[in-house]
């Protein structure tokens, strides 16, 4: 396989890359912990993030959460989640408080999850966040989460739901078109 590349960036993230001149897959998480989905697809003229998913488990897993994303968010033209396990949505809100402005494309039946798990997530990590101030169990002063409920509720409105079977158009606004298959 002459066109993969696979590197362990300074930031501790595993990036294996397969790409031709007409495509490019980047795995941007779940490559050697299962956890973290994030995997970039791009094309000459699009730029599409496969799901958004916190790391989670260990504490040096949980730590890539809080670097900076692993792609610019302004440079993504759609974030398509293949379902609502927070290991695919998780990292959702954190993507879009470092300004991803784009639609969020799932099936009908994620979208309704992620709109209950992930202001769970957020209610979670603030009431962590509390819990170790109120102990004073952590270094940071004060501890902050890593996003809140309000940040959740902010990325929930990108969500649009499509039909199974729905795909991309090529249209500038990358809006889905009638259905295939099925």
């Amino acid at each position: 396989m002459d066109n993969v590349d696979s590197t362990r960036p300074s930031r501790g993230v595993d990036v294996i890359q397969y790409g031709t001149d007409c495509m490019k897959l980047t795995f941007l998480g779940a490559t050697q912990p299962v956890t973290g989905s994030k995997f970039l697809i791009e094309t000459k003229d699009r730029r599409i993030l496969l799901d958004c998913g916190l790391f989670q488990g260990s504490k040096e897993l949980r730590l890539r959460n809080w670097e900076a994303p692993p792609v610019d968010p302004k440079s993504i033209d759609a974030v398509v989640l293949t379902h609502a396990h927070i290991d695919h949505t998780g990292y959702l809100p954190r993507f879009v408080a470092h300004a991803y402005k784009g639609p969020v494309f799932a099936t009908s039946a994620t979208v309704d999850l992620a709109r209950i798990l992930l202001p769970d997530a957020g209610h979670l990590q603030e009431e962590e966040a509390n819990y170790r101030n109120k102990h004073h169990l952590t270094k940071h002063r004060p501890a902050l989460p890593l996003y809140t409920v309000s940040d959740a509720m902010s990325s929930l409105e990108l969500l649009r739901p499509v039909k199974y079977g729905e795909v991309v158009s090529r249209s500038s606004s990358l809006e889905f078109t009638q259905g295939v298959g099925r």
